[in-house]
């Protein structure tokens, strides 16, 4: 399994949106830019989080986009899920069944073990939020970068 860059993209866009003040915003056009993202493909990955009501949009010429909730209550898992959508990621395509004349799950071989493996994978996903990458970020990046980052926030937001 790969996940797609949507998702690192996603969490990345979520966590510029934790440098905002309330009731600000910034546009999806300056998210993308920021990431190295084709707008058009950003737009679409915007949308996503927005239906997941993990954002909430702003129309107009001075919207943007900001966070639905605080970050320490959006888990990463949300954000997986949000775009890469809610289906597991082992199905039995029947080689067993073909093996052996019969149903893998009725002896939950392979299936089993699968399903532990993703249990543990989502577990992981959310222990995990925006918040605590953000204090993470906080922690470990060299301050002069944290200001530049915010004061580049702060020049292209736009105030509700």
């Amino acid at each position: 399994m790969q996940m797609k860059t949507g998702v690192e993209q996603s969490v990345y866009a979520m966590l510029l949106l934790t440098f905002l003040p309330d009731r600000a915003v910034l546009p999806g056009e300056f998210i993308s830019q920021q990431l190295g993202a084709s707008p058009t493909y950003f737009q679409k990955l915007l949308r996503k989080l927005v239906q997941a009501d993990l954002l909430y949009s702003v129309p107009g010429v001075k919207g943007g986009f900001r966070l639905r909730r605080p970050a320490d209550e959006i888990q990463i898992f949300d954000v997986y899920q949000a775009i890469e959508g809610k289906q597991t990621l082992y199905a039995s395509s029947g080689v067993f069944e073909d093996l052996m004349g019969i149903q893998e799950q009725e002896i939950g071989l392979l299936s089993n073990l699968m399903t532990e493996a993703e249990d543990a994978w989502q577990s992981t996903l959310k222990r995990e939020s925006i918040g605590s990458i953000r204090q993470a970020i906080d922690a470990s990046c060299p301050p002069e970068h944290l200001e530049r980052l915010h004061a580049l926030i702060t020049d292209r937001m736009m105030t509700l």
